[in-house]
């Protein structure tokens, strides 16, 4: 049997990103109290710490800690693309540091237009080619797609590209020009959210004359989509057959479910239908779509918070909770109080692989 679910990994961070960047300085501070990494002579299951009752003691004790000899053993057949984030530097080291990815894509590039119609991309001064080299230099064959943003676009941008063929030839020249000057396989591209569901076939039309052409100069061009369930279901069943056959893979956002108030932040049943919905049947095309993962969490009080990993081991450390599972979103949260407010905070934990293994053993 053949597995038709691809899978995207997000490193500990979210997709939708501000203007902020880092610089190269940034990328490699850490803060004096960070505990050191350490080796373990076992994989994590081995030392069952994969299960529905997780203690928050454990999480401190081994939240530091990888099997010594698992960096480049993959127990996952296909394609794993890890998105590495400016507010979150230490995805960096992590993907330096495992070869358990086919693509690594670092928040970089923004493309802008300019007042005279002109193209530009942004963000060369994130660009860190050595780092890209170590990448690389993990033994695998991990090609490196930069996510390019279509930032600050106006309507009357997108009317004046989506009208006309030789802008959009113009626009993929410039991207493939960049990409080819620094050495990157192809780009992730995030443009189809912002447009909020309207002119979709236009859009589509942007999205595959730019694929013939990077193809055609032996790029990758990936496409960030909404789910297809839920309050941003800009992109369907329909939009997924007119661009599958012309772009290399979906980076689909199954994520954020709750974001708006407590509640888990992937169900699994609801990643399995957004999937299923798309592509309802196994096959080469469902197997293009990437399905995203959470590396992320988030506080709910008065309004939610974000919450990465030094914020996790923070509240853990700090208020010793007991973490509860729901076996119907297959996701953990624990409570607390600050300052007299109730709080809940739904973070993944290495139980996600349950997330792991029933995409895989439902779409064979």
């Amino acid at each position: 049997n053949e597995m038709s679910t691809t899978v995207c990994l997000l490193l500990l961070a979210l997709i939708v990103v501000s203007d902020g960047t880092l610089s190269k300085s940034d990328k490699k501070k850490k803060q004096k109290t960070e505990k050191e990494v350490t080796l373990a002579s076992k994989p994590v299951a081995e030392r069952n710490l994969v299960t529905v009752q997780p203690k928050y003691k454990e999480i401190l004790d081994e939240h530091k800690r990888y099997f010594k000899d698992g960096r480049k053993i993959r127990n996952f057949d296909g394609d794993v693309l890890a998105y590495v984030t400016p507010w979150n530097g230490h995805g960096y080291d992590v993907a330096k540091t495992f070869g358990k990815f086919t693509a690594v894509s670092p928040v970089w590039l923004q493309l802008k237009r300019s007042r005279d119609g002109s193209f530009g991309v942004e963000g060369s001064h994130d660009i860190d080619q050595g780092w890209m080299d170590d990448v690389k230099s993990t033994g695998s064959s991990v090609e490196i797609l930069p996510r390019l943003l279509f930032d600050q676009w106006s309507g009357h941008d997108y009317q004046a590209v989506l009208t006309s063929e030789a802008a959009v030839k113009e626009l993929t020249a410039v991207v493939v020009g960049f990409c080819n000057m620094n050495k990157f396989d192809g780009v992730v591209v995030e443009v189809w959210s912002q447009l909020g569901g309207q002119a979709k076939e236009a859009l589509s039309s942007l999205i595959s004359l730019m694929a013939a052409d990077f193809h055609h100069n032996s790029l990758k061009l990936m496409l960030v989509i909404p789910p297809p369930i839920g309050r941003t279901a800009f992109f369907d069943a329909d939009d997924f057959a007119r661009l599958a056959p012309v772009v290399d893979s979906f980076s689909l956002m199954t994520y954020d479910f709750s974001s708006s108030g407590p509640g888990p932040n992937a169900p699994i049943e609801w990643m399995r239908q957004c999937v299923e919905k798309l592509a309802p049947e196994p096959g080469p095309l469902r197997k293009k779509i990437l399905l995203g993962l959470n590396f992320y969490g988030y506080d709910h009080s008065n309004a939610p918070e974000p919450v990465v990993a030094n914020r996790y081991i923070e509240l853990l450390s700090k208020y010793k909770p007991k973490l509860k599972w729901n076996s119907e979103s297959s996701e953990h949260h624990f409570e607390y109080k600050s300052n007299g407010s109730p709080h809940q905070v739904y973070y993944p934990t290495l139980k996600v692989s349950n997330k792991l293994w029933s995409t895989w053993t439902t779409t064979m």
